[in-house]
């Protein structure tokens, strides 16, 4: 006889079915990440559906997406709904322009870090050729040749 699983789950059996610590699902409902609510026992429940926000906010973190820009995909995606294929694309087409300059910079470090960060001190002594007379410097403090324009 298979068991129907239950539509409102425990802050430990939340923690316990997303594979992260209770203070992690704390963490993520102060910063309005999923939400819950109390019973009459004062004891955190949460809907069903949190299980899959939490996949998703953990993917997004791993992708390197700040917590502010996850909580913005997330602000009008009900917490009782479980996000679906087409909630997925809809958070992905968000983020798809910030993933997409963060692998831009991500090359142009590879490909630049062996030699030169663009940051000018280096280049002084290291790079003549590229950063001549520390002309770089000229345009301020920091990596010059890693921001893009």
């Amino acid at each position: 006889m298979s068991r129907k699983p239950a539509p409102v789950l425990a802050v430990g059996e939340v923690a316990r079915r997303s594979g992260i610590a209770v203070s992690t699902v704390h963490f993520y409902e102060a910063k309005g990440l999923i939400e819950g609510w109390r019973t009459e026992g004062n004891q955190r429940r949460y809907h069903r559906a949190v299980l899959r926000r939490i996949a998703i906010i953990r993917i997004a973190q791993r992708a390197g997406i700040p917590l502010a820009r996850i909580r913005e995909a997330l602000t009008d995606l009900p917490h009782d709904h479980v996000p679906n294929a087409r909630d997925w694309q809809h958070f992905t087409d968000a983020w798809r322009g910030m993933l997409e300059d963060r692998i831009t910079r991500l090359i142009q470090l590879r490909d630049q870090i062996a030699s030169c960060i663009g940051c000018g001190c280096l280049s002084l002594e290291e790079c003549p050729l590229r950063n001549p007379d520390d002309a770089l410097g000229e345009e301020g403090p920091g990596p010059r040749r890693l921001k893009l324009p």
